[in-house]
């Protein structure tokens, strides 16, 4: 069933308007008619089944039949925080890593990151990345639509990690990461590197922190599927695969 993101709560009875881009949408490329059926979320985890009730190019009025919590959401948070990665790696990381569960996703600029950008251009990165986002949420039937931040530099990123339970992934060795947690689990904040990896200085930072230093494996991994790799083993070990 055909599922778009609004920005407001609705009640079963309650007639929604979808305007724009989506309503052009669902006349144009679907060619939706009164009286089918598809699914509205509020991006707050509730999911509302509405029935068509017109059809215009840039306005389509639908009638709430139903609410119910989406079922897609995991347990467990994971905020990923991303090495700074080359070219338009950055998208599909982002792609994948919303189809796979995360709540936010965190660009950092780290010592071995190439990618250097200003305020202007960090803040154009920013707007087509939660684009992305958005799409990847819509396509994989999330509750939520994850945020993605506007790069920060390492020492603020760390700032943070120091408050919160730190996974971070290291391709010198460290604990198998499926090891590092458990169904009981709620919330992880992952990190992973850039091309070039972390400066041992950086790993230093983060155990220093509280934080634990995880493995995927004797095979070193492309900086953009190591997050997914990891995310995947997050979801599978904390009972979100199921």
């Amino acid at each position: 069933m055909p599922r778009f993101f609004i920005d407001y709560t609705l009640s079963v009875g309650d007639t929604a308007v979808i305007e724009g881009a989506d309503a052009r949408h669902i006349a144009g490329a679907l060619r939706m008619t009164p009286g089918e059926s598809l699914t509205l979320c509020d991006g707050r985890g509730t999911d509302y089944t509405c029935t068509i009730c017109t059809v215009e190019r840039e306005r389509v009025t639908l009638s709430v039949e139903a609410a119910a919590p989406t079922t897609a959401e995991p347990s467990l948070a994971v905020t990923l925080y991303m090495g700074l990665p080359k070219g338009d790696k950055m998208e599909l990381i982002i792609q994948k890593a919303v189809e796979l569960g995360v709540t936010a996703i965190v660009p950092v600029a780290t010592g071995r990151s190439i990618v250097r950008l200003d305020q202007k251009d960090a803040a154009k990165k920013q707007t087509r990345w939660q684009k992305i986002a958005v799409e990847a949420a819509g396509q994989s039937g999330r509750g939520i639509i994850p945020t993605v931040e506007i790069p920060m530099a390492w020492k603020q990123a760390l700032e943070r990690l120091a408050q919160e339970n730190t996974l971070l992934c290291y391709e010198g060795g460290g604990a198998p990461i499926g090891q590092l947690v458990t169904p009981a689990d709620r919330a992880v904040s992952l990190v992973v590197g850039p091309e070039g990896g972390f400066d041992p200085a950086e790993v230093e930072a983060v155990t220093a922190a509280g934080g634990r230093i995880a493995t995927l494996g004797p095979r070193i991994l492309r900086c953009e599927t190591a997050p997914i790799a990891a995310i995947a083993v997050l979801m599978e070990r904390s009972g979100n695969m199921e």
